[in-house]
This record gives structure tokens, C-alpha cells and sequence, in this order.
């Protein structure tokens, strides 16, 4: 282990954020750039390396935790990276942007502050890159066999990249014009700054991994064509159908989906625009949804100058602590301040928007709303707590219901779905079309990315057995495995 009392000599203490009025005007990190590094010594130290690590329950990927932390400890970056990637394709992106199930089943977090893992981890990876410790594998002998990916998440990526060194020749299509997913365009340059991403492109790319951008299967391109091309195709392409709102005015100018608002402001970012066509700049900004995308949303309404941000979100607000329906080590429910919401702003629980008012010209400008609870189990509303909030941006940040049926993939490709509307999969993660396999939100549903990258390394596994007749790739879940909740 690190060091036997190092949970009792050293408290926990996490990355140092840049002062708000700085940080909000400009699209950089949020962290202090180097300020990191020096702590993660001790920091890995707390780690108890338990009889069982439980840490390993709570991560899907099966990370070696308390191997790197060993090695961090040690100062062993070459070794910690070697350990890391052993179960992780892209550290960099899980150490950003995963709410680190690994450290609510913490061994240490029972009654102590749990090992800052999600901490060690991205700094591990930033050594590797800046150490040059990163680099292509290049396979030694290619098996002839081709495979088509769609989709350019974390769950495309790993596949990929998997089976890519395996042999195979691999071709990713991305219906964006650039690689990256939610990864590029949902996910804000404040929480992942996107040469993170580029970087790992370009080391896939010397692996031998084509890419083709600007192609939507189903639409572009014709999903039963494509699969006469390539000798196995993996589907990765998400849960993209937005849950909507359909309340009155839903139809006015300035109520969008999250995912219609957000890109346009990290195309900013990518130089395609000089300011976004969509902009919360002097609005009043409301975000509908209390989950990590709503906070997405309103760190972005931050930097571009709203007049004020409101987040709404019909659940009661979460506890600061474990309430007894979820012990450890399962992942908590808990009130959680994200750096946007540390930057500013306003959240309301327990409401239930029941409709827009608009100006003359149909822009949005009011929402009204109405405070809600939980009566048997039913949601109800409470009388004579309706209320309106000035409102010029709504933005509908409340999850996604399933993969894309009207782009034709699903149709052309004849492939059948689950009762819950997400691409149905057999235990090697193959579709009831041979030869099509389905990894991360499409099959999944809505997850997380760590479970999105267990999902990509797990199909490769599945596609490389149908290609070769057996596989050496790692599989670290299976299709029906689910997070350690309650």
C-alpha cells in the first residue's frame, strides 16, 4: 500500500479553482493551472489499499486504484500511467468529467472524507502527456477485417481505439463535423478543455484509426450499405432524442433544448463563430433541470454575461449527507455545488413549470411555475404557490429518452429495440443484426462516461470474437450490468 497512516496523518484536499470574477470571463479550466500536482503525493497516500477495494465496485471500468495510488505516491508517474491506461482509455476525460462513483465507495469514505481519486487520476494522465509517456500502439500485424464505428463519444472512441490494436482496420463516422461527441460540442471548454480530446485523436489516427466527419448514417449515408462495406460495424451513436416540455408556449422564440444551445457556444470556442447566434448576453437566463447538463448551462450563461441564471428542478432538494436509504457504498443522492453554480445564480426545488408567456413578436418572456411535492408517491401540485420569473432564455437541460429513430439508422439496419426504446443487445453486446454491435447510451441509455467507455472496451471484445473466433480484448461489464445504487 502507500503509506500505512496516511489516512490518519493527512486530511483530503482537492483541486484549487481560480477565483470566480476571473474565471467567468474567459472559457479556460476552471482549476489553477499546476497547483495539483505537488498535493497528489500525499493526497494518493490516504489510500488504505483495502483487503477489498470497493473502489473497484463503483467503477465500471474495474480501475487498478489502488495500484496508482501506490505509484503517485511513489512518485512512479511512468508506472501509475502504465497501471491507469491498463483499464482506461482516456483518463483525461474520466479524471475531468466522471462524478467518480469510485470515491463514494471509498473503503476510507464510510466516516472519513474518501481519497480524492478522481484527482490522482487526471494528474497521473497530465504527467503522462507532458512527460511524453503517451504514445501510439501501433499494431504489429493487421487481420484484414474491417469495422465501421458510429459515433465519436467516449463509447465510439474506446471501441475504436480498441479494436484498432487488435488488427483491425477501423473507420469512425461522426455526424458532426468534428470528432469528440458530447465529448466536443456538449460538454463545455471550462470542465474539458477540447485539446484533451485532439491530442487523443491524433494519437488514434497514428495507431492506424480512420475518421469521417460530416456523415450521419441513415441520413448521409445508408446504414444497409455501410454494412456490406465493413466486415462488422459498431453502434455508439447515443441517446440524442431531448426529453421535451410540452407546456403552453413551448413554441416561442428563445425556449431550446439544451443541446441545441450549448454547442453553438464551444463552436465559439473552435473559431467557427465570433459570438454564438444563440446567447444568454443581458438575458434572463432559466435552465430546466437540475442535473450536470443544467449546470453546463448555466456556467455558460455565466460567461456570456446573463442578467441573471435561474435553475429549476422538480425533485426536492438532495441532503449534504447519506440519508440511510443509500449507504456506502452505493452512489448518493447528494446536494452537489459544481464550479458554474459557485460562479453565481439561483436554484429552486420542488417546482413544476406549467407554462411560457411571450411578447408580441412570440419571444419568450416569463415562465410560470408552481411548487410541487411527493404525496404517496405521486407528484402533486401545492395551491396558491404559483409564480412567475422574467425569463428571455429557457433552456431544457432534462435528460434523453433514447437513441435516434428518425434518421433512419435503426430502420435501415432492421434492428430491434428494448422495452425502453434503446437498441436491444445479446450478452456479447451483438444486435439481432449479425455482425452489428451497439456500445454506450444507444444500448445502455442515458449513463455516465466511465460506463460509457467500459461499454466500447466491452463491445470490442464481442466484435473481435465475431471477426477472429476469440478474443484477448478485456471486457470489463456485461450488457445488463447496472451502477451500485439502491
Amino acid at each position: 500500500m502507500a503509506d500505512p497512516k496516511g489516512f490518519l496523518n493527512h486530511g483530503r484536499e482537492v483541486a484549487k479553482t481560480r477565483p470566480v470574477p476571473e474565471r467567468v470571463r474567459d472559457w479556460n479550466e476552471v482549476y489553477v493551472p499546476g497547483s495539483l500536482l505537488p498535493i497528489i503525493p500525499t493526497q494518493a497516500s490516504r489510500c488504505m489499499d483495502c483487503g477489498i477495494p470497493f473502489c473497484h465496485n463503483g467503477c465500471p471500468l474495474g480501475n487498478l486504484i489502488p495500484e496508482w495510488n501506490d505509484y503517485a505516491y511513489r512518485e512512479d508517474w511512468s508506472a501509475a500511467s502504465e497501471r491507469l491506461h491498463a483499464t482506461n482509455n482516456f483518463p483525461e476525460f474520466t479524471g475531468r468529467l466522471c462524478p467518480a462513483p469510485c470515491e463514494s465507495a471509498c473503503v476510507l469514505g464510510i466516516n472519513q472524507p474518501a481519497v480524492t481519486i478522481k484527482n490522482v487520476e487526471v494528474s497521473i494522465i497530465d504527467k503522462a502527456w507532458d512527460s511524453g509517456d503517451v504514445a501510439p500502439q501501433i499494431p504489429e500485424r493487421l487481420s484484414g477485417k474491417t469495422v465501421a464505428v458510429i459515433g465519436s463519444g467516449p463509447a465510439g472512441l474506446a471501441a475504436a481505439q480498441q479494436l484498432t490494436r487488435a488488427g483491425h482496420t477501423v473507420a469512425v463516422y461522426e455526424r458532426a463535423d468534428r470528432i469528440g461527441g458530447l465529448l466536443r460540442y456538449g460538454i463545455p471548454e471550462f470542465k474539458m478543455e477540447k485539446r484533451h480530446i485532439n491530442r487523443r485523436i491524433e494519437q488514434m489516427r497514428a495507431e492506424g484509426t480512420k475518421f469521417r466527419t460530416g456523415v450521419e448514417v441513415g441520413r448521409d449515408t445508408d446504414a444497409a450499405k455501410l454494412r456490406k462495406r465493413y466486415d462488422a460495424v459498431v453502434i455508439a451513436a447515443g441517446a440524442t432524442t431531448a426529453r421535451d416540455l410540452p407546456v403552453p408556449g413551448r413554441e416561442l422564440k428563445g425556449v431550446y433544448q439544451a443541446m441545441e444551445y450549448l454547442p453553438l457556444a464551444n463552436k465559439v470556442q473552435e473559431g467557427d463563430f465570433v459570438a454564438p447566434p444563440i446567447t444568454a448576453e443581458g438575458k434572463h437566463v432559466v435552465v430546466i433541470g437540475g442535473g450536470d447538463t443544467g449546470a453546463d448551462c448555466v456556467g455558460t450563461a455565466h460567461r456570456q454575461g446573463a442578467a441573471s441564471v435561474t435553475q429549476l428542478e422538480i425533485m426536492p432538494r438532495p441532503g449534504e449527507e447519506r440519508n440511510p436509504g443509500q449507504p456506502w457504498p452505493t452512489f448518493p443522492m447528494l446536494y452537489k455545488v459544481t464550479s458554474a453554480h459557485e460562479e453565481g445564480g439561483e436554484r429552486v426545488y420542488s417546482v413544476n413549470t406549467t407554462h411560457f408567456e411571450g411578447d408580441e413578436d412570440g419571444n419568450v418572456q416569463w415562465l410560470h411555475l408552481v411548487e410541487v411535492e411527493f404525496i404517496d408517491g405521486k407528484l402533486t401540485q401545492k395551491p396558491g404557490t404559483e409564480r412567475k420569473i422574467p425569463a428571455q432564455l429557457v433552456t431544457l437541460a432534462m435528460g434523453f429518452t433514447g437513441t435516434d429513430v428518425e434518421n433512419g439508422l435503426v430502420s435501415q439496419f432492421g434492428l430491434e429495440l428494448d422495452a425502453r426504446g434503446n437498441i436491444a443487445r445479446d450478452a456479447d453486446f451483438a444486435t439481432n443484426v449479425p455482425g452489428v454491435y451497439v456500445a454506450g447510451d444507444a444500448g445502455r441509455g442515458q449513463s455516465l462516461i466511465v460506463w460509457a467507455i467500459a461499454e466500447g472496451r466491452s463491445a470490442a471484445r464481442g466484435v473481435d470474437r465475431f471477426l477472429t473466433g476469440a478474443s484477448d480484448l478485456p471486457a470489463p461489464i456485461r450488457p445488463t450490468d447496472r451502477s451500485l445504487m439502491v
